[in-house]
């Protein structure tokens, strides 16, 4: 039986997907773990009642377990784990923190005004970090085989790479190979490609909160 699971859909356009790195990760592994599921692409501008009912906080994902509607994706992706163990998208322990910081330093990055404030060198150090890592235990974060750890941090990779490029005309440079590496293994992941927001709604997702 399908698994149901409520979206963020994309900005100005309601019945395509939208630009929820949160949700991704939660798509993501369901196709990794090849479960079917029902997909219901929220308006967060202007949530159905219905939605609401079901999620009061209005936020997304969330996915129906058993008659009941469950939130936040860590605690998704754990059910999901549980109940689907394979293939198994646990990550070790040691490597579950790897590249959680990187998602705070870029949004910090992209919203800044001040080119000398340090928040670039903040990012670049967060992305030194994991190309250090990934050289040292690659190609993924765990090893030779993806986990739940990449799951989560290769949308936000993917935001990065998007909004960063759009409105600060930004890389990640090029000396940083294992993370260029890396994110081109991911993004160009069947089960990515299917469940990433085009461009132009990651970009339509992040202006108000750039121009703010």
């Amino acid at each position: 039986m399908a698994l149901e699971i409520c979206v963020k859909a994309a900005v100005g356009a309601p019945n395509v997907l939208g630009d929820c790195p949160f949700s991704q990760r939660v798509l993501l592994t369901l196709e990794e773990k090849k479960i079917s599921y029902n997909m219901h692409l929220i308006n967060i501008s202007d949530k159905p009642q219905w939605f609401l009912e079901i999620s009061p906080e209005g936020k997304v994902p969330v996915v129906k377990f058993d008659d009941k509607w469950v939130a936040d994706s860590d605690v998704i992706v754990g059910i999901l784990e549980e109940k689907y163990p394979q293939p198994c998208l646990k990550t070790p322990p040691q490597f579950a923190s790897v590249g959680s910081n990187i998602f705070g330093t870029f949004v910090t990055f992209l919203k800044s005004k001040d080119a000398n404030d340090g928040s670039e060198q903040a990012l670049l150090n967060e992305l030194k970090a994991l190309d250090e890592h990934l050289k040292a235990h690659g190609p993924f974060i765990a090893g030779e085989k993806i986990s739940a750890v990449d799951l989560a941090l290769g949308p936000k990779l993917y935001h990065l790479e998007v909004a960063l490029g759009h409105f600060k005309k930004w890389t990640v440079p090029e000396s940083l190979t294992n993370v260029r590496n890396y994110m081109k293994s991911i993004f160009t992941r069947e089960s990515f490609v299917k469940t990433r927001a085009a461009k132009e709604y990651v970009i339509a997702g992040w202006a108000p909160k750039v121009n703010a």
